[in-house]
Order: C-alpha cells, then sequence, then structure tokens
C-alpha cells in the first residue's frame, strides 16, 4: 500500500540525483568525444573537441549542482534524507556542516570530481596540444567517480550508493510505515566528535585536491604512450607533478597538525594504514619528479620516469580502495566502512593499471634510452639513486599496510606487526638519512659529468661544519645512545647546510636553483624537528602519589597522569597547576588549567590558561581534544583523560521514593508519635511537631471518605532551621504519600503510613549524598623543537611553489 507521507522535502533530492545522472552521462560523452579528437589526426576541423568541451563544462555544471543540492540539505537540516541524518544534526555551527558533507564516502568522492573538474577546465585552456588525449584520460576518470555516486540497481548489482537516497528506503523501522514519520525523526546522529575541529573543515579539501591532481601527470604519461608523443610529456606535466606533491603533502601535514592539536594520542604521526594510504603516493611521484628532471636534462631513466608517475596515481587508487572498502577496519581508527562498493573501486582501480601495462607493453620497443650510463659523478645518477631508495620505502610501507589485503586474498592470518611506530621506524629511519644526505650532496653536482674537485671541496666544507654541528645536537641532545638517530641528526644538518650553500649561490644569480634548495631545506629541518619531537617529549604530569584512578587506568597510564581537584594547586614539574573549573559549550566541556611557572626560588614567573576540552559521548565514550601552550622551542600539551559525569537535574517527584537513590543515601525509617525527635548522622534533630488532618493538596480533590494528614515537621541542623509538611492519603481506597523537601538542608521526607493502634506513623527520611567534587585527571606532555617540523614543512611547500613557478615559465 502506497503511503502518502508528510512533509518530505523531494524537490532537492530529486534535482541531486538528476544532477549525478546528468554528470555521469556528460563525463562519458566527453571521454568518448576526446578519444575521437585524439585518434583522428587528420580532422581538419575541431568538431570532436568542441563537443568534449561542451560536454565537460556541463558536466562541470551537474557536479556544482550534485554539490549545492546536498548541501542545502544539509544545511536545511532535511532528515527524510539518509546522508544528512547520518553526518549532522541540528546544533552544528555552519563550518561543521561543511565537515558533514565529506563526512560519508559519498561527500568524499563528490569532492574527488569536484576538485577534477577544477583541473580539467584550466586543462582546457592550457593543455594545448595534448588537451585531446589528456582531458580524455581526465573524463575517464570522472565517470568512474560519479559511477560511485548514481546509487541504481542493474541485473540485481548495485551501482554506486547515492547522497540522496531517502531514510526510509536506506533504514528498515516500523516507524515508515507511519505517513507523518518525520514528526518523530527530530534530529540527526550528529557528525563524529573526533571530525568536530576546525582542521577537519580545511584538511580533507586539501588531501583530496592532492589526490585529484594526481590524475593530471598520470594522463601526461597515458597521452604520451598512446600518441607515441614520448619525449613531449614532461615539461608540460612537471608543473602539475610539483603542484600534486605541495598539495598532498600540504594535505598529509595537516592532518599531521589535527592529530597533533584535536587528537589524545599525544602525536602527529601514529603510521596508521590511513595515513600510509596518502603518504605512499607522495613519495613515489617525489621520487617520480627527480627522475623527471634527469630525463629532461640528459634523456636517462625514461621508463623511470613515467612509470613512477603512471604508477603514483595507481597508489591513489589502491589507497582510496584500502580506505573504502572496510579492509582497515580493525587496523585503523579513521577508515571507511564498506558501502558495498569495493568491486567498483577494483574495477577503477585494475581499469587504469592494466590501460597503463598495457600501452607500456606495446610501446616498449620504442622508449627512449640511452646507450651511455650516468657518471657516477653526475646529478642525473643520484637522483636516480635517491628515486630508488624512496620507491624502497614506498615498499616496505605498502606491504605492511597490506597485510589485511593478503589475508583477505589468500585467506591467510598473518598479524600485523606488535609495535607499528618501532616497526616502520626501524625501516624508515635509515631510509630517511639516506635520502637525507643524497639530497644534500647531489646539488653539488652537475648533470652529466661534475669536476671533481670543486665538488670534493664543497662537500668536505660542509661535511666538516655539519659534523661539528651535529655532535652538539647529539651531545646536548643526548642522542649518542643511538646510533639510528645520530645518524638522521647528522643527515639533517648535512641537508640544511648543503642545501643553504647552494641557496646562496643561487641567491646570487642562479634563481633558478632556489626552488629545489628550499625545498630540501625544508624537508631535512621536518625530519629534525619530527625526531627531536618525538623521541625527546617528556610527560610532565608524573603521577608521584600512590593514588590509582580505577580499571581504565593501566599502570603507566596511572604513573602518567595527575588528579586535579577544583581550586586545589599542585605542583608539577616546576609548575604549579590549578583546576580552575569548566563551561559548557554545545556538547563540549572547556576545563580551565591555570599553569604557573616557577622560578628556582619559588617565585611565579610566568603564567597562563590552557582549556583542554571533552565531550562524553555515548556511544563512544569520553571524546577528549588537547589544548597546547606554544613556545618557539617547545609547546607543552595537555588533554584530559578522565572527567566526572555530570550530575543532571532530577524531574520533578512523582511521590515514590526509589527515584532518589542516585541523589540521596538510604533512608532512615522511623516509627514517631508527636513529640518525639529522631537525631540525624550530622548532629541534626527532626521532631515530628503535629499531625494536620485538615491538609488541602494542589490538584487533588478530597471528598468526605476520603483521608489526608500532613506530618508537621521542625528540623533544625548546621544550615539552620527548617520546617517540612510531608502528607500521607487515602483516596478512593488508593494510599499514597506525598513527600516534602527542604534543600536547604539536603532532605526529604516521606509519610510512609500511619498506626491508629499505637498512635505513631511512619516518616522516612532521606539524606542527601555529599556532592562529588569537581576533578578532571590530565596529561601533559613537553614537546620539543616541534616547530622544526611544523616551520620545515612551511619551507617546503615555499620550495615546491618556486619550482612550480620556474617550471611553469619554462612552457
Amino acid at each position: 500500500m502506497d503511503i502518502n507521507y508528510v512533509g518530505e522535502h523531494l524537490l532537492p533530492g530529486q534535482i541531486g540525483q538528476f544532477s549525478i545522472i546528468l554528470a555521469f552521462g556528460t563525463a562519458l560523452f566527453s571521454a568518448i568525444a576526446y578519444f575521437f579528437a585524439a585518434q583522428n589526426k587528420n580532422l581538419t576541423d575541431t568538431s570532436w573537441v568542441q563537443l568534449a568541451r561542451w560536454s565537460f563544462r556541463l558536466h562541470s555544471v551537474a557536479v556544482v549542482g550534485i554539490v549545492a543540492a546536498l548541501f542545502f540539505i544539509i544545511y536545511k537540516h532535511y532528515f527524510e534524507y539518509h546522508y544528512a541524518w547520518a553526518h549532522s544534526s541540528i546544533a552544528l555551527p555552519t563550518h561543521y556542516m561543511i565537515s558533514c558533507f565529506w563526512e560519508g564516502q559519498e561527500g568524499s568522492f563528490l569532492l574527488w570530481a569536484f576538485w577534477q573538474l577544477v583541473l580539467g577546465n584550466i586543462l582546457i585552456y592550457t593543455a594545448k596540444n595534448w588537451e585531446a588525449p589528456v582531458l580524455a584520460i581526465v573524463s575517464l576518470s570522472q565517470v568512474f567517480i560519479c559511477s560511485m555516486l548514481i546509487g541504481v540497481e542493474i541485473l540485481g548489482q548495485k551501482i554506486g550508493s547515492s547522497p540522496f537516497i531517502l531514510l526510509r528506503d536506506a533504514l528498515d523501522a516500523p516507524i515508515f510505515k507511519r505517513a507523518d514519520y518525520l514528526s518523530l525523526v527530530r534530529d540527526g546522529n550528529g557528525l563524529n566528535p573526533l571530525l568536530q575541529n576546525y582542521w577537519m573543515v580545511i584538511h580533507p579539501p586539501t588531501l583530496f585536491l592532492g589526490f585529484a591532481s594526481m590524475v593530471v601527470p598520470f594522463a601526461y604519461v597515458i597521452a604520451a604512450l598512446w600518441q607515441k608523443q614520448y619525449d613531449g610529456w614532461i615539461k608540460p606535466a612537471l608543473p602539475w607533478a610539483l603542484f600534486a606533491v605541495m598539495i598532498l603533502g600540504t594535505g598529509i601535514i595537516m592532518g599531521s597538525f589535527w592529530a597533533y592539536e584535536a587528537l589524545n594520542f599525544g602525536g602527529f604521526w601514529a603510521w596508521d594504514p590511513v595515513e600510509n594510504a596518502s603518504l605512499i603516493p607522495w613519495l613515489t611521484l617525489i621520487a617520480g619528479i627527480h627522475v623527471m628532471l634527469a630525463y629532461k636534462s640528459t634523456g636517462h631513466s625514461y621508463f623511470t620516469a613515467a612509470f613512477l608517475v603512471f604508477i603514483s596515481f595507481v597508489l591513489v587508487l589502491y589507497a582510496s580502495f584500502l580506505t573504502r572498502s572496510g579492509i582497515l577496519g580493525e587496523t585503523s581508527v579513521h577508515a571507511f566502512t564498506d558501502l558495498g562498493m569495493s568491486g567498483q573501486l577494483v574495477i577503477y582501480l585494475l581499469f587504469f593499471l592494466l590501460l597503463g601495462a598495457a600501452l607500456f607493453a606495446y610501446n616498449w620497443k620504442k622508449l627512449p634510452i640511452t646507450d651511455k650510463d650516468e657518471a657516477t659523478y653526475s646529478r642525473e645518477f643520484w637522483l636516480f639513486i635517491g628515486s630508488l631508495v624512496l620507491t624502497i620505502s614506498c615498499f616496505q610501507i605498502v606491504l605492511t599496510t597490506s597485510i589485511p589485503v593478503a589475508n583477505k586474498l589468500f585467506g591467510t592470518d598473518i598479524a600485523p606487526p606488535i609495535n607499528i611506530i618501532q616497526h616502520y621506524n626501524k625501516w624508515q629511519v635509515p631510509i630517511a638519512v639516506l635520502i637525507t644526505l643524497i639530497a644534500g650532496f647531489a646539488q653539488f653536482l652537475k648533470y652529466k659529468q661534475t669536476d671533481t674537485r670543486k665538488f670534493y671541496i664543497s662537500l668536505v666544507v660542509v661535511l666538516v661544519v655539519s659534523v661539528l654541528v651535529s655532535g652538539v645536537i647529539v651531545f646536548f641532545g643526548k642522542f649518542y645512545n643511538n646510533v639510528q638517530y645520530s645518524a638522521l641528526i647528522f643527515a639533517g644538518v648535512f641537508g640544511v647546510l648543503a642545501n643553504a650553500k647552494i641557496l646562496g649561490d643561487a641567491l646570487k644569480g642562479k634563481l633558478k636553483l632556489t626552488g629545489s634548495a628550499v625545498a630540501h631545506i625544508g624537508f631535512a629541518l621536518m625530519l629534525v624537528g619530527a625526531l627531536i619531537s618525538a623521541s625527546r617529549s617528556e610527560v610532565i604530569s608524573v603521577n608521584t602519589s600512590n593514588i590509582g584512578y580505577g580499571k581504565d587506568f593501566d599502570a603507566k597510564n596511572t604513573r602518567e597522569n595527575v588528579l586535579l581537584w577544583k581550586n586545589e594547586p599542585i605542583t608539577m614539574n616546576g609548575y604549579l597547576l590549578t583546576y580552575m573549573g569548566d563551561s559548557t559549550e554545545g556538547p563540549n566541556t572547556y576545563y580551565r588549567v591555570n599553569y604557573k611557572k616557577l622560578n628556582d626560588e619559588g617565585k611565579v614567573s610566568e603564567e597562563f590558561d590552557l582549556y583542554p576540552n571533552a565531550q562524553v559521548n555515548p556511544k563512544m565514550g569520553l571524546i577528549a581534544s588537547p589544548d597546547t601552550k606554544h613556545y618557539l622551542t617547545h609547546d607543552i600539551y595537555t588533554h584530559v583523560s578522565s572527567v566526572p559525569v555530570k550530575e543532571e537535574e532530577h524531574a520533578e517527584d512523582d511521590g515514590h521514593a526509589h527515584n532518589d537513590s542516585d541523589t540521596y543515601k538510604q533512608p532512615l525509617v522511623k516509627e514517631l508519635a508527636v513529640g518525639d525527635t529522631v537525631q540525624l548522622a550530622d548532629g541534626g534533630i527532626v521532631v515530628l511537631k503535629a499531625l494536620n488532618k485538615n491538609v488541602t493538596v494542589k490538584d487533588i480533590k478530597l471528598t468526605g471518605n476520603d483521608i489526608g494528614v500532613g506530618a508537621q515537621l521542625g528540623i533544625t541542623t548546621k544550615d539552620g532551621v527548617f520546617s517540612a509538611e510531608p502528607i500521607y492519603i487515602i483516596k478512593d481506597a488508593l494510599q499514597f504519600g506525598l513527600p516534602a523537601e527542604v534543600k536547604d538542608a539536603g532532605l526529604k521526607f516521606y509519610f510512609n503510613s500511619i498506626n491508629p493502634q499505637a498512635g505513631k506513623v511512619e516518616i522516612s527520611i532521606l539524606e542527601k549524598k555529599e556532592k562529588q567534587r569537581d576533578y578532571i585527571i590530565m596529561k601533559a606532555i613537553l614537546f620539543p623543537y616541534i616547530n622544526l617540523l611544523w616551520g620545515g614543512t612551511i619551507i617546503m611547500v615555499i620550495g615546491f611553489v618556486l619550482s612550480i613557478v620556474r617550471r611553469a615559465k619554462e612552457l
């Protein structure tokens, strides 16, 4: 039976779904039109190109229509749509509604499609002779992404998942048998508390722009093989490759900063599989860029350059499969669950993998090669070696991250490493040492052949200074017990100094070297900053008492957390620490922690407040976000590990004592005659002064056969003198009592019964439990020199920008 549902807003969803179909169709037509334009080299007019352009522009309008419709639904709180109900709520501010847009898989695919169409429109105006083959590949990628959003069923097979599916179609619940079911859907599930952070407003768009931009250099490689224009793709693809690694690298670092600023695991990188999935293609494309530079200058390593650029985009697709298939559900805290699109993701991945493999195989004998080997004292040789080392780094990360995939494919039960951070560091620290050293001394080399005398003079000078500087850092930082860390410190210092020399030469007139030198300096600083801050971070909230915090705290966490009672200062690692109170904004409670820095004389030399926040989420427990005091040389990072559950206001009494067990102690039950006294535990007394047989009760009319008696009590406590009158009623053969509460004294009284034979009445006296003292259990960590990490990131991005400008000018 059809139901005419009341209050649904169907038009936005219909517009959105139509836009998805239009986006898919126009992307497909654009890909086909560009294909024919690229195939027909003798075509005198540009009819296919014009058709393809107009189709891609219409596709762009359609994707913008999808975005607008979905955001409108979220913004207007149309919870009849499953996506809005699952990812948003009424209480969310507008900027977090933007985060709701890409919290789900459908929204993130839509974000990916949006960025690819932006890049495609730029390529229409900049690709020139490469437009047709390159845009054919970009349009084809759009076809696959749009197919993820269609949400239709063909021959029993579901294709994609639409963000515009209605709640009643997505869920099977009895309420949908009611035409007015929306009257019962008052709010949505809300945004994951971990994502309610401003970094989540800017981090995902940056990361997905990085993913989307990977398709452009990939498209140039495929176009070169397809059109057999083997040499021409390097120059136009190089600025795009630099742009992709710059944006994706920025997105990865944003994620690290989000983890550091908003999550409470106490760091910026955890080798989580989802983190690794974004890092892998970044590493391979960086390797690819360096080999592209070598080929551009010398003609060496064509296949390596083309393959690394090609595989970088394939690894983006593999990363998408890992994070969206649900296969990492048990090994990563922020992977998506499977929406039934794993098969489509595999097809997307295999299509481009096999397409590239086929083109490489078909053109293998025609690919440019050089008979002459690279000279050992040449830049191209060491660019190749550095790229090889980066590829090994990537291979090790892929192998470990893919353990769940191997278990799924082969039915094995291989367990991931127990200490995942130690496992990765064992491999990646030596690799980082090699990469940083190569990035330093390769700058002194020339393409094809180098004057060895000048090379060794420059190298020895920088080596001597690097040994001295790194030796000081190793000694005072006490890294001398760890060979790997000492080596990385030396490599980082060497990388900075070597590239600083090159930068100095560049500023004297060789400006084309500026970008690479700046980027390498930033990279070296990043490594040194990450090493020092992570390895020398110090927990300063040491629990020196013998107090345990319960079963949720193991020995290590008990030792690394301190208990703060409200307004009771404690000393902690040279600070006087006081929990001052809290304030609530929306779902979050902010805990004000006052720090006073004490000098050697015990006087306050500095004072500041930090406001770590938390919410007790019914599904996820305590969700805590830290607050950090930033200094030039270190950070003080603070987060709460446990907070008391706030007491909720109790509803009005309904006359039943059993509802008071959470607020009051066990009742004291006494039979009293008029004049009798009861001694309370805190020294107070209660006297039954009289029985009032003429009581009047609001909203209860007593007739002639009814009985209403009030027990007039006098109460004396340390808080003052009070009176109360609980009431006992017999009405229509029903017996019940109405309590009386004295809030100022923390007492409550029930008149339970009358014993006429003994001339006594039974009274229950309830004393309020002592109010729980406010407290927090918190952890504080000192991160030394972490600004080297963040500063190095900024410097590296500046270097990429300078390189992009240079390569764009060359076009």
